[in-house]
């Protein structure tokens, strides 16, 4: 063992003991990895910097751009309303549909892809149903991982493991070859959330457990967030009556935020706004006071989901402070004067004026300068009032411009990206085309697309790779695997098989998979020979379990969900090492018993 292969094993082993000791941020620990490999001249300095233009990160770069198009296009939102609405409020069942499709999906797209893509989706599911995000993330992401391997197409190492296959004068695997094992991976992945997930997952992740800095600020005010929501029958006394002649405001303390009539839903319905049988109200207030004020006009309690999903999701509509402004064109007038529910869409709830709380009929309350206003609605809808100089939106919140209109072009890029994908061209290529290509089309400008990149991913991702390019450059991984193989030489093929599989899993880890593969599969073709074991097999055990990467967020997919779901390195340990050692279990059974 020679002085570089000794720095590689040094700079692996200091890797494995920072990732489980948690003590520095993981994209600091691949930083210093990828210098002192420079310094120490194991690579040039070309070969260090190499991982910042590899493949796998301008995939990463690219796939997070294109998550953004498809949720600002309102893609994400559909397919997230849609799931919400078969699934329901059982938290495994979300779990399992999530965790399903994308396990599904990754058989024909790469891995990656379908993470970023169902990436938005989890956030927005666990935010509207307040279910942990670290109770889907992590799941979700594990079946992407394990349905790369339903098809010979869903993963690199299988398409690779062809090419190599051919090269060496053996016969290729069909496409769905490698489906047996992969479909009992990933219902092996399934149950393993299912009946474990309480245990094996966090229960406690950024952003959804704890308020967020709106929800602290409406505590602060004690502004009621309860809405609830009826339907009007043909016997209530509001049928045919406008809000204002039903002298809502003035005898009730609750407002009507929204009423939905077929498809149609009205946005803060102004006076004027007739009250039919049949339409369905969205009303703000205490609870005990929507309840009295439902029994006595008969009205009849419905879903939010199914009527107004929209008002479920926080990330979707909200309270917010708005204050009139020095020299507002609006100052000395009346809301009923501008028109405000009709001109702008949104609810207004309370006005402070000089400290003092004022929630009776704002109707006809005169504006001045400096009064504070609080209001409900769309964040499209508040967005449009912070672009006037009539208000001032003093509440942070998060602006969700959609841009609905180009949907179609979000989807068709990312069918693209897809088709691109299998017919051969590098991730890279096809995902950053499409990326680029949402960008020229407007979906989202170009300053957007470098805010949504999750830079510590990025880094993180491109300090690591130099480290498996070392151990193929100096020999490090081809003598591991060599010293495996020549102490299992004459054992039963089980033997052959657990080594194979562990050492797969083991690469995996800190190289990339199609380096794992181009490595092993030149040695277990030979030693399968010397045993007289068919050798086709075993190059495609390795070839399924260099996608056995659970165990530390080092995996692509695995680093794209460290931050979205608050996880820690030994969250992924915890979790990860069951599934890996179910990994190595179903696959040398189904390999003994089946294919060798």
């Amino acid at each position: 063992m020679d002085t570089p292969m000794m720095i590689v094993f040094g700079l692996l082993l200091f890797t494995i003991l920072m990732l489980l000791l948690d003590v520095l941020r993981i994209d600091l620990i691949a930083l210093i990895v990828m210098l002192t490999l420079g310094w120490t001249r194991v690579l040039s300095a070309q070969e260090t910097f190499a991982g910042f233009s590899s493949n796998a990160v301008i995939a990463m770069i690219s796939v997070m751009m294109m998550s953004h198009g498809l949720s600002k296009t309102g893609v994400v939102d559909g397919f997230t309303y849609w799931l919400v609405e078969k699934s329901g409020n059982d938290k495994k069942k979300i779990m399992l549909f999530l965790s399903l499709a994308a396990g599904l999906l990754s058989g024909v797209m790469i891995t990656v892809g379908v993470a970023a893509i169902f990436l938005p989706v989890v956030l927005r599911v666990a935010r509207s149903q307040k279910i942990q995000v670290s109770e889907l993330m992590m799941p979700m992401g594990f079946a992407s991982i394990l349905g790369a391997n339903l098809t010979m197409v869903g993963s690199a190492p299988l398409i690779l493991l062809n090419d190599l296959l051919v090269s060496e004068g053996m016969t290729e695997y069909g496409l769905l070859a490698v489906f047996p094992v992969g479909i009992l991976l990933l219902v092996t992945g399934l149950m393993y959330f299912w009946i474990g997930g309480s245990r094996l997952l966090p229960q406690k992740s950024n952003g959804i457990t704890e308020l967020t800095e709106q929800e602290q600020w409406m505590e602060k005010l004690s502004i009621c967030r309860n809405i609830e929501y009826y339907q009007i029958p043909s016997a209530s006394p509001l049928h045919g009556k406008t809000i204002e002649s039903s002298e809502l405001w003035k005898k009730y303390p609750v407002h009507i935020v929204a009423i939905k009539e077929g498809d149609q839903v009205i946005w803060a319905p102004w006076r004027e706004t007739q009250l039919l049988a049949g339409q369905f109200l969205a009303i703000q207030g205490q609870a005990s006071t929507v309840t009295d004020f439902a029994r006595k006009h008969y009205l009849e309690k419905i879903e939010a989901k199914k009527q107004f999903p929209s008002l479920a999701d926080s990330e979707t509509a909200g309270f917010v402070e708005i204050m009139i402004p020095p020299r507002s064109p609006i100052e000395g007038k009346t809301l009923r004067e501008i028109s405000f529910r009709k001109r702008y869409a949104v609810e207004p709830l309370m006005i402070f004026r000089q400290g003092e709380k004022v929630e009776k009929d704002l109707s006809d309350y005169q504006l001045q300068q400096g009064d504070t206003l609080v209001v409900h609605g769309e964040w499209n809808h508040i967005e449009e009032m912070d672009d006037r100089d009539h208000f001032l939106v003093i509440t942070s919140y998060e602006k969700k411009s959609q841009v609905l209109n180009k949907s179609w072009v979000a989807v068709v890029c990312l069918v693209m990206a897809v088709w691109l994908t299998i017919m051969g061209i590098p991730v890279s290529m096809a995902f950053l085309t499409s990326a680029v290509l949402m960008v020229l089309s407007g979906v989202f400008s170009i300053e957007e697309a470098y805010r949504v990149v999750d830079w510590k991913v990025v880094f993180l991702l491109a300090g690591l790779i130099p480290l498996g390019n070392a151990m193929q450059k100096t020999g490090a991984a081809e003598w591991l695997a060599e010293q495996v193989i020549r102490g299992i030489q004459g054992g039963p093929p089980s033997l052959l098989l657990i080594s194979v599989a562990v050492m797969a899993s083991f690469f995996s880890l800190f190289m990339s998979n199609v380096g794992a593969v181009v490595i092993l599969v030149p040695l277990v073709t030979s030693m399968a020979a010397l045993e007289g074991v068919d050798p086709r097999p075993m190059a495609l055990l390795a070839a399924v379990c260099a996608s056995n990467s659970f165990m530390l967020p080092t995996h692509q997919v695995n680093a794209l969900l460290l931050s979205p779901g608050g996880y820690r390195n030994m969250d992924f340990v915890k979790a990860g090492g069951g599934m890996t050692l179910l990994y190595i279990m179903v696959t040398v059974v189904v390999f003994r018993l089946f294919l060798v």
